[in-house]
């Protein structure tokens, strides 16, 4: 494991970078699909931007030899009020990926341990996640276990 990386949190500046990883990603996921995309990278670019300006949506990247190599999103999911808790949002986490030639260095547990840190400090006492078969692992490293009290709809 390398020392040589810093997370930070996303800024809307790093809209750009954050939409090219986002197509690198998905590229990966559908290695071997011809079909075209269906949206362009300028539109991911100006959502990521508008999500991030909004604060609805945070996002930690992982830097090394001064550029963005990984990225993790959490959406906060409003609760709707209750008189006898505290209504902290639930934090939907999503798009986590580092590039793959930066990968065993730990900086997807670092990314992680971010956006927990971020979370623990902000009340948020549920995080979840749909995990890819091929991402469990590095979650149940995390301290991510399967849910107890969740319905899912097909």
């Amino acid at each position: 494991m390398t020392t040589d990386f810093h997370v930070r949190q996303a800024r809307a500046a790093d809209a750009p970078v954050l939409a090219r990883l986002r197509w690198e990603f998905k590229q990966e996921d559908h290695a071997g699909d011809p079909s075209a995309p269906v949206r362009s990278m300028k539109e991911a670019e100006q959502w990521i931007r508008e999500r991030l300006d909004s604060r609805r949506w945070l996002a930690w990247v992982v830097e090394s030899g001064g550029e963005i190599c990984g990225h993790v999103f959490l959406h906060l999911i409003e609760r709707v009020p209750e008189p006898y808790e505290d209504n902290t949002p639930v934090g939907y986490v999503t798009n986590f990926y580092v590039a793959p030639s930066q990968r065993n260095r730990g900086f997807g547990a670092a990314l992680l341990d971010a956006l927990r840190l971020h979370a623990q400090h902000h009340g948020m006492d549920t995080l979840i996640v749909w995990p890819s078969e091929r991402s469990v692992p590095l979650y149940q490293r995390a301290g991510f276990q399967p849910p107890v009290e969740l319905l899912e709809a097909g």
